[in-house]
């Protein structure tokens, strides 16, 4: 079985936090707060159960507060043992969607997720924003389908909530010819990840992959081992190019993290800084260091998916001086070559 690392995030002070950078985790660096006995809301936006959430149409804009609700629901996304008090809407599509769950403009640590009709988990997200607000990206809506969205807290984090829920159109990247590929194979049922999962396996350095080409293209997305959902970690080696300043610009299909670790060593490694890529949405990474030199980087996508089987592209583009059949392009111009 392969072992779970436990990595650590260190703040410019001296909090830290421990988290896992494995399938099923994402980056937390504050600690919970602690809720205290309030007294409920005298107006109430959202429901405070299932059973009396309140119905929203597609797209919807609101705003509200967890403060005065009840602590009624928890999922792992991937922090467990929340004691926030929980805000519940619900909704049914007459057609397909593919769907934004956004909670930007919150003013506390958020933590949202998405049941269907039957009380399954659809989607989860904790950490998607700097300031640790949520937001879930890329899902698909069933039509006839009734849907909860959980607005949640980290810890005992409770506060006002802006709540934005949009349909989106499906993002598409296709791969450059000549671009280096990843070669992971496909995310099939009881897949175990033994391409590149980096601290998940005993022996790491073996599961971490080089990147040699100016112009990388990925696999990522959710696969079920037995039992379990798991996203697809992806981990990497830069080589520092002789200017001693790397840089890496991503795009993705759906929501996916970008990380720069250091040190190169499982029992202490920690995020130094990250990015977020996609949906066909560009960021850029800049990485300083000794030319020469390598660093960890690490890909997965920043929503946990419950019940979906789902792989998608991501493109990673580089100033490094390996080997590659693209040179001299900014990734928008590579874009233009994709259709």
């Amino acid at each position: 079985m392969r072992s779970l690392i436990i990595i650590t995030i260190l703040l410019a002070a001296t909090t830290a936090l421990a988290f896992e950078l494995n399938p099923s985790t994402s980056p937390k660096t504050v600690a919970p707060v602690a809720a205290s006995p309030i007294d409920p809301a005298m107006i109430r936006q959202g429901g405070d159960t299932i059973e009396d959430a309140v119905a929203i149409s597609i797209p919807h804009n609101g705003t509200g507060t967890t403060e005065g609700y009840t602590d009624n629901y928890d999922e792992v996304c991937p922090y467990e043992n929340s004691t926030s008090p929980d805000v519940v809407y619900t909704f049914t599509t007459g057609a397909e969607l593919y769907l934004r769950v956004d909670l930007y403009g919150s003013t506390y640590d958020t933590k949202v997720y998405m049941y269907d009709a039957d009380m399954t988990l659809v989607a989860c997200n904790d950490d998607y924003y700097p300031d640790y607000v949520s937001r879930i990206e890329s899902v698909i809506v069933l039509p006839g389908v009734q849907y909860f969205i959980v607005i949640d807290g980290y810890g005992g984090a409770y506060g006002e909530y802006t709540l934005t829920v949009t349909d989106m159109e499906m993002c598409e990247l296709d791969c450059p010819a000549g671009a280096e590929l990843e070669g992971e194979p496909s995310l099939i049922e009881d897949y175990i990840d033994l391409h590149n999962s980096g601290c998940s396996n005993e022996v790491p350095e073996d599961y971490i992959q080089p990147i040699m080409g100016s112009v990388f293209c990925g696999v990522s997305g959710w696969y079920s081992s037995y039992g379990l959902t798991h996203r697809d970690t992806d981990w990497f080696l830069y080589t520092i190019p002789t200017s001693g300043m790397l840089e890496v610009t991503g795009d993705a299909e759906r929501a996916t993290y970008m990380f720069e670790l250091g040190p190169q060593d499982c029992s202490t490694v920690a995020v130094i800084q990250q990015a977020t890529i996609g949906p066909c949405s560009e960021a850029t990474m800049t990485i300083v260091g000794e030319p020469g030199s390598t660093v960890w980087f690490w890909v997965a996508p920043t929503t946990t998916m419950e019940d979906q089987f789902e792989e998608f592209d991501y493109i990673l583009l580089s100033n490094i001086e390996g080997p590659s059949a693209i040179e001299n392009h900014s990734l928008t111009e590579i874009k233009s070559l994709f259709h």
